[in-house]
């Protein structure tokens, strides 16, 4: 199953360097502190899709213990010479960790995995887990599938949408979704939804 849009990913290495630049000004993701609040100090954080490296920087000062990964090669360079450590090349489907990580983080990221593919990459993300791991992900509403006007496959779920794929995909004991309104690399509002889901014990 792909677990990738090629076209999407050959966007984001042509315009790494504009995006970085371009969404500097942007803060954490707003539902990021409340996420951490879940994890036991210096927890191991595996972060898919780290883009400029922000966030993984806000979980690090906040002693969190963070492997930060990207699918683009483009963006992991921009993303270590922020951090100034490496970042490990990874796209989802690539994911292999087996009960590894405390909790696994997928900020505006997973929303590119196609429909066919979400199913394998959120049993992968599970499967990484340890019992009783955390995982949040953050993906675009809409109910259909599509491109947007730059080219960029978006997997649109709906609330109702999401909540199927983590009944379905992955042990989960307890899965919380919220919406919100937010901007992006376009400039355009958009409907959002938050997922934070516990890997059963």
């Amino acid at each position: 199953m792909p677990g990738h849009d090629p076209a999407t990913l050959a966007f984001y290495a042509a315009v790494a360097s504009d995006y970085i630049a371009r969404t500097s000004h942007m803060t954490i993701n707003r539902d990021l502190p409340a996420f951490l609040d879940r994890l036991q100090p210096g927890a191991n954080v595996l972060e898919l899709g780290c883009g400029s490296g922000r966030d993984a920087a806000y979980m690090e000062a906040r002693g969190f213990l963070v492997e930060p990964t990207d699918g683009v090669a483009e963006m992991a360079a921009l993303a270590e010479a922020r951090l100034g450590r490496p970042v490990r090349r990874l796209r989802f489907e690539d994911l292999e960790a087996v009960a590894a990580y405390d909790a696994v983080y997928a900020s505006y990221s997973l929303l590119h995995v196609p429909r066919q593919g979400l199913g394998d990459v959120l049993h992968r993300i599970c499967t990484a887990l340890k019992p009783g791991g955390w995982h949040m992900a953050t993906y675009k509403s809409g109910g259909i599938e599509g491109r947007d006007g730059l080219g960029r496959y978006f997997n649109y779920l709906s609330r109702e949408q999401a909540a199927d794929f983590y009944a379905r995909f992955g042990h989960w004991q307890g899965v919380g979704l919220t919406e919100g309104i937010g901007g992006g690399y376009d400039d355009r509002p958009s409907s959002w939804v938050n997922v934070i889901a516990q890997k059963a014990l």
